[in-house]
């Protein structure tokens, strides 16, 4: 696994457990809102951390940790992601798989070793306007749905707890976004809009903003009849 930060415990990334956060780096997505823009576009300038150094924590930790958040970048692009994983649920504790989804073999494996417990899929945008929210010239979305199907079937089958997420971009977004995204996503057990923010480390910030909170709360209306748990997250 290429490590590259690692926050030694947070309340906030794996909601409702004491956890450690695990950052990985390279991105098959170049979303200009990016605020890990370092870790995507330039990953091997940052110090790269040994997975001993990570169970070594893990070790001082416990007792008090409940769960890992893995994120990135992203991290379905390292192949030993699952024998990572297991190491870790040999230390008795839970895992959350933040992902972009595209690779639903990995997930798949991931879910079907028992390896990961709580998986937050980020939904970029509506289908159609999928290749402008992750910064590419043209966007296949047959992994996109592949994966959004799996969660949500596992979900169900009380394999996972999953989260859909969408940072939600002036510049990017309009509502028919989300009328769009609550129709293809309807049923799922929770969804989050989550407030833009400006930073120093973002992939391309020209011609984005901030989305004032009464425009997310309209956002919000238009998915509740699909998803009736939506929520905001981040938006002050």
């Amino acid at each position: 696994m290429k490590i590259h930060g690692i926050n030694g415990l947070t309340l906030l990334d794996f909601p409702g457990k004491m956890a450690c956060t695990i950052f990985t780096g390279h991105c098959n997505f170049r979303c200009p809102f990016c605020h890990n823009a370092t870790l995507v576009l330039n990953p091997d300038s940052q110090p790269l951390i040994p997975e001993d150094s990570v169970f070594e924590l893990l070790e001082k930790r416990a007792g008090r940790l409940e769960g890992v958040a893995i994120t990135g970048g992203e991290p379905t692009l390292n192949k030993d992601l699952p024998e990572f994983c297991a190491k870790i649920k040999e230390k008795g504790l839970l895992i959350k798989l933040d992902t972009n989804g595209y690779n639903p073999g990995m997930v798949k494996e991931l879910i079907d070793k028992k390896l990961v417990d709580c998986i937050a899929m980020d939904i970029k945008a509506a289908p159609e306007n999928y290749a402008a929210a992750t910064g590419l010239a043209s966007f296949n979305m047959d992994p996109i749905f592949e994966s959004t199907d799996l969660i949500t079937d596992s979900g169900a089958k009380g394999l996972i707890d999953y989260e859909f997420r969408t940072t939600v971009v002036g510049g990017i977004h309009t509502e028919n976004d989300f009328a769009k995204i609550g129709k293809w996503l309807k049923g799922a057990k929770a969804y989050f809009l989550q407030g833009y923010r400006e930073g120093n480390d973002q992939i391309d910030a020209h011609g984005l903003s901030i989305v004032p909170v009464d425009t997310m709360e309209h956002y919000k209306e238009i998915l509740l009849p699909f998803i009736p748990n939506t929520q905001l997250r981040g938006v002050v």
